[in-house]
């Protein structure tokens, strides 16, 4: 596989053809990589998404790569914030290929006509030095390949990008910017032109929504914000309560 886009965007790059999860090798061996390292895979047969998930894909039909961000001036209570830039970065990506916009279904997958067509996970290293982004993009996948009825590729939506390098070194380009900003203002976003973007890109605002909570709880309401701590702000029964943790369900558009 060549990268050769991609390449210039990372600051230490590896492309392998198939590995268990690009997200485990990379915290495996962050110790000895510089901020923004790249790791890209062919196909993954270990892959997982939230809460332990699995997730794989046919080779050579998605974009599956992890990025290492080590923002030392910014605090680890700041971390949160590095998924919704991911999915932002991602979903801009995504837009530059097509008229078509992709939206972030809070906090962590890219959605196109409400349908689910990249995830993203972050890992924490364990000395809270760094995290390490974790996405999985369909790209060129037919129906059958998919896992849900409720998830779709670029190709089933009618948009053409010429290979995995072309996408990813797009995704890495806003990733960078965007995370430069984050790091600029030391992961404070109160106020930010990046606060606003990631509030943008959110499909999930204005939406009905299921907040499936810890310990079997739930919230229906509706998602209104995001708050100063990248929370997901639901209004309900005259309250409006912030969420942090949980699964959120799209049920309908106001």
């Amino acid at each position: 596989m060549e990268f050769p886009l991609s390449q210039v965007q990372a600051s230490h790059f590896q492309a392998v053809a198939s590995t268990g999860s690009t997200n485990s090798d990379l915290v495996t061996s962050a110790a000895s990589l510089p901020d923004f390292s790249v790791l890209v895979a062919g196909e993954q047969v270990s892959g997982r998404g939230r809460s332990g998930r699995s997730w794989e894909a046919p080779a050579g039909s998605s974009m599956i790569a992890s990025v290492l961000l080590r923002p030392t001036s910014v605090s680890p209570t700041q971390f949160s914030w590095l998924p919704l830039i991911a999915g932002l970065s991602l979903a801009n990506a995504v837009s530059s290929f097509s008229a078509v916009r992709a939206s972030v279904k809070w906090p962590n997958d890219v959605l196109i006509a409400d349908l689910k067509i990249a995830g993203i996970l972050s890992e924490a290293l364990p000395d809270l030095s760094g995290v390490v982004i974790g996405t999985g993009l369909n790209v060129f996948q037919t129906q059958a390949q998919l896992p849900t009825e409720t998830a779709s590729s670029l190709a089933l939506q009618g948009i053409n990008v010429p290979n995995i390098d072309s996408i990813l070194a797009e995704y890495l380009r806003h990733l960078k910017q965007n995370y430069l900003d984050f790091v600029a203002c030391s992961g404070e976003l109160s106020g930010t032109e990046l606060l606003l973007s990631i509030k943008n890109a959110c499909g999930t605002i204005g939406r009905q929504v299921r907040a499936m909570l810890p310990g079997d709880k739930e919230l229906i309401g509706e998602a209104v914000d995001i708050d100063d701590l990248g929370r997901i702000v639901i209004a309900h029964a005259g309250k409006h309560t912030p969420v942090s943790v949980g699964d959120i369900v799209h049920l309908r558009h106001n």
